[in-house]
């Protein structure tokens, strides 16, 4: 299950309402999720629901949009508001090909595709629960049309751009 919100938050605020999506979600699969729900987090702090091992999710807020997703394996979710890419994470976290793909797109699609690709590079490491310590230029993505091209094995990917291009969202979920 996916949900994805555009709407216009504080920052305070959009943690807490990802943790309402959250407890929609969990609503609609039969589970009360408040604040006395155990929580249990893995080694590098990825949270999960104590009580229900088989529940899997993950919430991911930025300006102007938030999402949870609900998956019945390991998964994570990215959002962000795309905007003007910043150059110095291209050469810190892409792959050559990566890069390369990036500085020879049109110009006027640059931006967009930085954020397609962070967000599955985001979603995967998300997914994996170990966040921005995985060499991130080691998951490397491409496509071909709408297709999500990547040599990573166990996993699938699922990409939306919203809002008529101003907002990417990548799922990420172990087969």
């Amino acid at each position: 299950m996916l949900i994805i919100s555009l709407k216009e938050l504080p920052h305070k605020s959009r943690h807490e309402y990802a943790h309402r999506l959250l407890k929609e979600e969990l609503r609609l699969c039969g589970i009360d999720y408040d604040e006395n729900t155990k929580i249990s987090y893995g080694s590098y702090g990825k949270p999960s629901l104590a009580d229900y091992p088989q529940v899997y999710y993950n919430l991911s807020h930025g300006e102007g949009i938030t999402a949870c997703c609900i998956c019945k394996s390991e998964c994570g979710i990215d959002v962000e508001r795309v905007r003007e890419y910043p150059v110095r994470v291209v050469r810190r976290a892409f792959s050559e090909r990566e890069r390369a793909l990036i500085e020879n797109a049109p110009e006027d699609e640059r931006d967009l595709l930085f954020f397609r690709l962070w967000t599955l590079k985001e979603s995967y490491v998300k997914a994996l629960g170990i966040g921005i310590s995985y060499p991130l230029s080691k998951a490397e993505f491409s496509f071909d049309g709408s297709r999500i091209i990547t040599d990573i094995e166990g996993y699938s990917f699922r990409q939306y751009i919203i809002g008529g291009g101003k907002f990417a969202a990548a799922v990420c979920e172990k087969d």
